[in-house]
């Protein structure tokens, strides 16, 4: 693993279209109830048997929940010869909720730059997470 990315580098990488993987390691039916647009699905309990779907990736960035497992995830994803030489791989700094955090912040004119975030509350029925 290389490091941790904040969650407004994230959103600055999905914004450029860069060449990320965001993989997304909650469960399905977590990811179907909201994730980060353009991230992928690999449940981490799948990770050893989908791993595969990551190779010749250039740049990983794992999410969970808070920033914990995707650690872990990183880690594996790191030490997995399917990805390219020299790949970047990094876990999102705090996780989905620090994801969720700056786009209600962005939704204030704080934190998201491009205001992506539009009218989302924390008390949103349709928040994501």
């Amino acid at each position: 693993m290389d490091a941790e990315i904040s969650p407004e580098e994230v959103e600055q990488l999905l914004d450029a279209d860069e060449d990320v993987r965001v993989v997304d390691i909650r469960s399905e039916e977590e990811f179907e109830r909201g994730h980060i647009p353009g991230s992928e699905n690999i449940p981490f309990h799948a990770f050893a048997d989908e791993i595969e779907r990551l190779d010749g990736a250039d740049r990983v960035v794992t999410v969970c929940p808070h920033g914990k497992a995707s650690v872990q995830a990183a880690r594996l994803v790191s030490s997995y010869e399917g990805v390219a030489d020299g790949a970047r791989v990094e876990s999102m700094a705090g996780g989905l909720a620090a994801w969720e955090a700056d786009l209600v912040e962005g939704a204030d004119g704080e934190g998201s730059s491009d205001g992506s975030a539009g009218d989302a509350t924390a008390d949103d029925a349709d928040a994501p997470f």
